[in-house]
């Protein structure tokens, strides 16, 4: 075997590294935050308002359980010895039966908020990724990092706030529904 022929394989594999460093040198990084992003965005905030309007009844219904259960208690309290045991067997079941309500309630309340914000989430995190992959195209960035996967980046690999305000540019939140007078 020559002296070239085992050369060979030592350059292509040194061209390839060179090759390998050199284009990784070129590669265009950004840093994200999509969590915060999403949460940011101006569709979130308008889907959380929307959200807690829609949902306040319920929350209402519930503070007011709660407030006859705290007056069930404290008659309890105040006139302990002045009911009969009827009176007091009444208002404990009473108060078992509003605490049982209210907390079948909360339970109902919590599933169903729960569904919703991860329903909207979701929707909206799809949505920020398209945002994301245009934004990184236009910027010709190559490869980009969720924040809390990078140990380390510096501030100005950032576009966390540029993704928001692309974000919001091509998702305008809805206006909120007018008051009912």
């Amino acid at each position: 075997m020559s002296f070239r022929m085992a050369l060979k394989p030592l350059m292509v594999s040194t061209a390839f590294f060179v090759f390998a460093h050199v284009t990784a040198a070129q590669t265009k990084v950004a840093v994200i935050n999509l969590q915060k992003a999403v949460l940011e965005s101006a569709e979130i905030k308008a889907a959380s308002a929307a959200m807690e309007a829609r949902y306040k009844p319920r929350v209402s219904q519930i503070e007011a359980l709660d407030k006859e259960l705290a007056a069930i208690q404290q008659n309890l309290q105040v006139n302990q010895g002045k009911l009969t045991e009827q009176g007091v067997t009444e208002l404990t079941a009473q108060g078992q039966r509003k605490q049982r309500d209210a907390q079948r309630l909360r339970d109902d309340l919590q599933a169903d908020v729960d569904r919703d914000r991860n329903d909207i989430l979701q929707k909206s995190a799809l949505k920020m990724t398209d945002v994301l992959k245009k934004l990184s195209e236009e910027k010709g960035i190559d490869v980009v990092v969720d924040a809390p996967s990078a140990p380390y980046f510096k501030a100005a690999l950032d576009l966390t706030s540029e993704l928001v305000a692309a974000f919001d540019k091509a998702y305008p939140a809805a206006a909120p529904p007018a008051a009912k007078k």
